[in-house]
């Protein structure tokens, strides 16, 4: 392993999580000061299991069944029951990215050391995350009340050494997988079991990976956005900073100045002397894109405190000498903001496609064929690539829906109201990469546009602004000027690794700055 991770239950970012879900190549490992605070915790839990006043979750049953007491014989058979009771999810296994990342979250918020908790529970969820091991979590069954229970209670299988696994590429029983790892199963001690299960890591794991696979596909999106402005020959006056000064929201001001930075230099833009301006879908690309910018900065700082807290319940506090039961495990915090996520990131991919639709239309792209073919009726050019963009776009106002707006009672009314947290993350999971999709197909589109500029309308491809410039070679570095029909999946898939892989913006950002 090439870097180690130190957790400490306050530190972790959203880089570090989105780093170590993608990459093996990371080592994590818990902290002193950490282990310190866990091992306080975790001795006054023991001495005070077979205390005589009820404690939830420790010596009393969960949920509905908060008043039944549990005798100290049954304390460690209770943690365990918890564990099989719970683990209910279905569906398709989690993929691993997502299961690393709530296995790294879920050791951290016990890193905190209000969970009373041993520190072996931790060194052993970093172990599976460090040996490679993930225990198969079907994807549905969680409503984010107290977290994510069924879902977290799947991880909590293997550390037992039961459940299933896949190691090294192959699926196998828990224990199977722990045996070849060399990892020793877990016993649990008195309140381990719950404190295992009861938070919302995979929705929060979920929700980190994707407000910052949002902030790379929104800084592609100004890419694009900036080279369909050149390729329509739009204006620059909508970006000028006396416009939105006068209506200052920041992400609209960054945006413009953004637009600005990349179209640098444009001898193309303001050369049209047919119109007086443009359609909303350039003109007002700060309006739009720039509260997307501020919904993704929000929900960035969200997810920072989530992956930084204490989440599961009743959470230990030994200088007070006493357990307070609260809410900390409920998913509402992100799950609203999850789904304002999905909302702008749909409506980033809504403007695209609209641009994509005026550059293939020959009425309205000011004199470029139809379907941006020089043959068109015997050539279809990129008129089905629009339909693409058009079905995601369409299927992402399905996704938009806004899941935390829903409850449904559970526990025999004791979990009375929740969140639905995971269903906000998975969903706006799947807007984004439909979105990424959509951003690659506007890039194709618009660079084969600018081809047609030069081909047919004789500008010049020097005179391109700074950052359009070297996005519009990036691109051609890989995909050709479409002459003739091909396979175009081929080509949209191209540039979605341009994309994903931020290759295009690397390069924009090499010659006008960070955007």
């Amino acid at each position: 392993m090439n870097r180690k991770l130190v957790i400490d239950g306050e530190s972790l970012t959203i880089r570090d999580v989105v780093e170590v879900a993608r990459s093996q190549a990371i080592k994590v490992v818990l902290s002193p000061e950490a282990k310190f605070k866990v091992k306080k915790s975790s001795d006054w839990v023991r001495e005070k299991s077979t205390a005589l006043e009820p404690i939830y979750g420790l010596n009393t049953g969960v949920g509905s069944q908060e008043n039944v007491r549990i005798t100290a014989t049954e304390l460690k058979d209770f943690q365990q029951k918890i564990i099989l009771s719970h683990a209910s999810a279905v569906g398709e296994p989690l993929p691993h990215e997502i299961v690393r990342a709530t296995l790294l979250l879920r050791a951290n918020a016990l890193a905190k050391g209000y969970s009373g908790v041993r520190c072996e529970v931790i060194e052993t969820i970093l172990e599976l995350l460090n040996k490679g091991i993930y225990p198969i979590v079907p994807e549905k069954g969680s409503v984010g009340a107290s977290g994510d229970l069924a879902l977290l209670a799947h991880i909590a299988l293997v550390l037992i050494g039961k459940g299933e696994a896949d190691y090294q590429g192959q699926r196998m029983t828990g224990i199977q997988a722990l045996n070849n790892a060399g990892i020793k199963p877990l016993e649990l001690e008195p309140k381990e079991g719950i404190a295992l299960i009861n938070g919302s890591q995979v929705s929060a794991g979920i929700g980190a990976i994707a407000v910052w696979d949002a902030q790379q596909v929104f800084k592609n999106s100004e890419i694009a956005s900036s080279l369909s402005l050149e390729a329509l020959i739009g204006f620059r006056s909508p970006f000028c900073q006396e416009i939105h000064k006068i209506r200052p929201y920041p992400g609209a001001c960054k945006v413009a100045q953004n637009i600005l930075n990349i179209t640098q230099g444009s001898k193309w833009l303001d050369t049209d002397k047919k119109h007086v301006q443009d359609a909303y879908s350039l003109r007002c690309i700060p309006q739009v894109l720039g509260v997307i910018l501020d919904i993704i900065q929000i929900v960035d700082k969200q997810l920072l405190i989530e992956i930084n807290s204490a989440t599961d319940n009743p959470l230990v506090f030994t200088e007070l000498n006493k357990v307070i039961s609260g809410g900390n495990f409920h998913g509402e915090p992100i799950a609203v903001w999850l789904d304002a996520l999905g909302i702008g990131i749909a409506n980033l991919g809504n403007i695209s496609e609209r641009r994509i639709f005026r550059l293939l239309t020959s009425y309205l792209n000011k004199g470029l064929p139809s379907f941006l073919t020089t043959k068109p009726g015997l050539n279809s050019g990129f008129a089905i690539a629009q339909c693409t963009a058009a079905s995601l776009v369409s299927e992402n106002k399905v996704l938009a829906n806004p899941a935390s707006v829903d409850s449904i009672p559970t526990s025999e009314g004791q979990e009375d109201y929740v969140s639905m947290a995971p269903i906000s993350a998975k969903d706006a999971r799947e807007i984004i990469k439909n979105v990424e999709h959509i951003v690659a197909i506007e890039l194709l589109v618009a660079t084969q546009s600018i081809d047609l500029r030069v081909k047919l309308g004789g500008l010049k491809l020097q005179e391109l602004g700074k950052g359009t410039l070297v996005a519009y070679q990036k691109i051609r570095e890989k995909v050709p000027f479409l002459d003739e029909d091909r396979e175009i999946y081929k080509d949209i898939q191209a540039v979605l690794e341009l994309v994903k892989n931020n290759e295009i913006l690397t390069a924009v950002e090499n010659e006008v700055g960070e955007i």
